[in-house]
């Protein structure tokens, strides 16, 4: 049965995050808000719920899921060592619009699609997302959208595509704007700008100035 919560009354909210974190560690599928959309989440180390997270998308391996973090501390966790650049973008833009692709540990447990060896990782700076993650650990989260629809500010716009999928909407009002992360690649002999989102490349190259951007 589908839950809703909506977590912009406080009571609500903290009702909705226990029934999000207990969906999460069950394998299940929840809607939350994030700094840029509504995020469609599922626990990365549970392979049979990322690949449910990419079938209520429409989406195929060859497009893995992104993992959230709720720390840079966590980030140390799924990888043997940060990468050149990688600490000075952290305490620039974490928490916020900028994700990294870094080389995972090859002993971590988990599969989410054809990654080559690599996870795109950001920490979002919403607090009800942080707080979820907290308590259950990295998350695969992709935005909350059926493949090609726009990606939702909103968490009826996520309903009205995803429905039944999702066992728990946890719904923080109006996200900022659909203007997506950035995203450096970091994983590389050379740090290189994927996509130019919320944060501008000239922002990025003040901090890393061998930065290849397009």
């Amino acid at each position: 049965m589908t839950q809703y919560f909506d977590c912009t009354e406080p009571t609500a909210r903290a009702t909705g995050l226990r029934a999000a974190v207990a969906a999460v560690r069950q394998g299940r599928l929840v809607v939350l808000p994030t700094d840029t959309v509504y995020g469609l989440g599922a626990d990365a180390f549970d392979p049979r719920a990322v690949a449910a997270l990419l079938t209520a998308k429409g989406r195929g391996r060859h497009k893995p899921s992104p993992v959230l973090v709720d720390s840079a501390d966590a980030l140390g966790e799924l990888v043997d060592e940060l990468p050149p650049g990688a600490r000075e973008l952290i305490e620039a833009f974490w928490p916020g619009g900028l994700t990294l692709v870094v080389r995972h540990r090859s002993s971590l447990g988990w599969d989410l699609g054809e990654t080559k060896g690599t996870v795109a990782v950001r920490m979002p700076d919403h607090a009800l997302a942080l707080s979820l993650i907290a308590a259950t650990g990295p998350m695969a989260v992709s935005s909350a959208n059926l493949t090609d629809r726009p990606s939702p500010q909103d968490c009826a716009a996520a309903r009205e595509m995803l429905g039944d999928a999702v066992s728990v909407y946890l719904d923080g009002g109006q996200t900022a704007g659909v203007v997506s992360s950035s995203i450096v690649d970091l994983s590389g002999p050379v740090p290189a700008l994927v996509r130019e989102g919320v944060v501008a490349g000239a922002q990025l190259r003040s901090v890393l100035p061998d930065l290849v951007v397009p």
